[in-house]
């Protein structure tokens, strides 16, 4: 299917790795051209240069901290011509209310929740005079209550409002916004949280696969299979979603258990 993205002009936060790389794939892959955003300069060059590669697409990078109010300015004055943005970027820490020390927690909102929100802010001139999208990587940590990532599932819930209240009536500014919430995804950052989870429930890491085994399939997702979902919405063929929240996990629940004897794929 043609998702009728040849030429659009994507910004991509967070891109350097995981969700974010898998995007940009995806979107090149359709023929649409980059802006790349991501702190880590290094890395994000050599995705540049394997998008570029793979897809022949026009990609751009802009190594940023999101965090520094100068950078993230200077950022959102190279989205001038976007048709595009996908907030992406986030590193909120697992951990308990007692856990996650103050430092820690603005840190971590000022990235992904004070981020999203003010790149939505300072883009949305430009997506309003070009009929543009915002596409808002959220999580389904926001969906329920999750004492072990506390941090994350209170900024993820106001995340989802926050794209629910703008995206619904955006489109009167000929802007669309919609929201992914990815459950567990096969990421590095996945791990990390699955590691966490692990120690606070036996005291060590050790048993991270089992908290994977649990998952609907007995897997985390690809991020392909999520970057996917963000193109569509972000496609014209996603014309009449706006201000809503597409959760990708699987269904959510635990896996069954599996009958001794069988062997799942």
């Amino acid at each position: 299917m043609d998702m009728k993205l040849r030429g659009r002009r994507v910004a991509i936060t967070g891109a350097s790795a995981g969700i974010g790389a898998a995007t940009a794939h995806a979107f090149a892959a359709e023929g649409a051209h980059l802006l790349l955003c991501a702190r880590d300069a290094t890395r994000l060059q050599a995705l540049a240069d394997a998008v570029h590669a793979q897809h022949g697409a026009a990609v751009e990078v802009a190594p940023t901290d999101l965090r520094d109010a100068d950078q993230l300015q200077a950022f959102a004055r190279r989205l001038s011509d976007i048709d595009i943005l996908v907030n992406n970027a986030g590193d909120i820490p697992g951990g308990t209310l007692l856990q996650v020390d103050d430092v820690r927690w603005r840190q971590a909102w000022e990235l992904k929740l004070m981020g999203y929100i003010q790149l939505c802010r300072l883009a949305y001139e430009t997506l309003r005079g070009r009929g543009g999208v915002i596409v808002n990587n959220i999580g389904a940590a926001g969906e329920a209550a999750n004492f072990g990532y506390i941090a994350g599932a209170t900024a993820n819930a106001a995340l989802m409002s926050f794209t629910r209240s703008l995206g619904s009536m955006s489109l009167f500014d000929n802007v669309r916004v919609v929201g992914v919430n990815p459950g567990a995804v096969g990421t590095e950052r996945s791990r990390q949280l699955k590691r966490a989870e692990s120690i606070r429930r036996w005291g060590d890491d050790a048993r991270v696969q089992e908290l994977f085994d649990e998952l609907p399939l007995g897997r985390p997702a690809h991020p392909e299979e999520v970057a996917d979902l963000i193109v569509f919405l972000a496609s014209p063929r996603a014309a009449y979603i706006s201000g809503s929240i597409h959760t990708i996990d699987g269904g959510g629940g635990k896996r069954p258990p599996q009958p001794a004897g069988t062997v799942s794929s």
